[in-house]
Formats: C-alpha cells, structure tokens, sequence
C-alpha cells in the first residue's frame, strides 16, 4: 500500500485541511499506516496534481487561511482498484526484536527498560482507541453497530490496531518480565 491510498481512504470522510489529516492519521490511520505530517503535505500535493483529490482556500480572518482537501471522482475510482488488488503479506520490522534477540549476549537492563516503555504506549495506545471505538458507534452497541452502522470500514481497523495494542503489551510485558526473573538468576549465581 502506498501513502496515497492511505490519505484517499482518510479524506472519504470529509473535507480536511493538512493540520486535520495529521491529527486523523494520528489518531485512526497510525493503526495501519504511519506518516509523518510533512509526508503527508507532501502527498496531498501530488494526489491534487493527479486529480485524486482537490482543493479549496478557505480565508480566515483571524488565523492563517487554509486550504481543505476531499476526494475526487478519480480519486474514488484509484480507492476501488487499490481495493481489487491482491494484498501483500504483513511482516514485523520492529528494531526492540533485534535488541530483545541480543539481550542475553549484550545485556538485559537497558532492553528492559525499553520493553516497559513500549508496554506503557501500548497501554495508552489501547485507551485512545477504547475511546475512539466509542465514539465511532455512540449509543450503539457494538453487535448492533457492526450490523447497521452507516460506515464500518474505519471501526474495523481500529479494532485490529486495539487488537493488536493489546498482544503488543501482553508480549512486552511477559518478555520483560522474563529478562528480569533471568537477570536475577544470573546475578544469583
């Protein structure tokens, strides 16, 4: 999946400025995709000179003015054919897996420490998603909404990424603790 389709499928809610679909992205997108805010500037750029997405000025009088994106009919029809394609696999690439897979031959306190802080994102990760879920259903249960509600899709990925959260701080939270019973061990002997 390229940046683009990610920004496109962001942009099927509204109209939003850049600054908006940084804090969008920050808060829904990040589940699957990451960019940073001037990857994103960038992106809308060449989606508008693509005709994927337009654009309008909006003066302000008491701010900047700013410019708002939505998406096109082109852009809607690269979102469907993106769609019918084949998806990759996923993969891990994370570089605390290469430091956890070192611990035990260059030590463990500082790989340690870095799992408990990796567990204590995952921990504040799962209580904005909880939070968002929330929102995206309101009064809605989630049975009820999964059912009927107007638009899934992005319910659906911040369930995988609360999913995933979730396995991340069990896994930190157990591999730490096991580097910590070995370090004590060792220091034992």
């Amino acid at each position: 999946m390229a940046l683009r389709h990610a920004v496109l499928a962001a942009l099927l809610d509204g109209e939003y400025s850049g600054y908006q679909l940084a804090k969008a992205f920050d808060i829904g997108v990040a589940n699957f995709w990451h960019a940073l805010p001037q990857q994103l500037y960038a992106e809308l750029a060449k989606l508008e000179k693509e005709g994927l997405v337009s654009g309008r000025q909006v003066v302000q009088e008491t701010r900047p003015n700013k410019r708002l994106f939505r998406v096109t009919d082109a852009g809607r029809a690269e979102l469907g054919a993106f769609a019918e394609t084949a998806a990759k696999p996923s993969f891990i690439r994370d570089d605390l897996l290469v430091k956890v897979q070192v611990a035990d031959r260059v030590g463990t306190a500082s790989v340690i420490g870095q799992l408990e802080e990796r567990a204590s994102a995952a921990e504040a990760k799962i209580e904005l998603l909880g939070a968002l879920l929330r929102q995206l259903r309101g009064d809605v249960d989630e049975e009820e909404f999964l059912l009927r509600g107007a638009r899934i899709g992005p319910y659906l990925t911040c369930l995988r990424g609360l999913a995933f959260e979730q396995e991340h701080l069990t896994w930190c939270l157990r591999i730490a603790g096991i580097l910590r019973e070995r370090q004590s061990n060792h220091a034992e002997r």
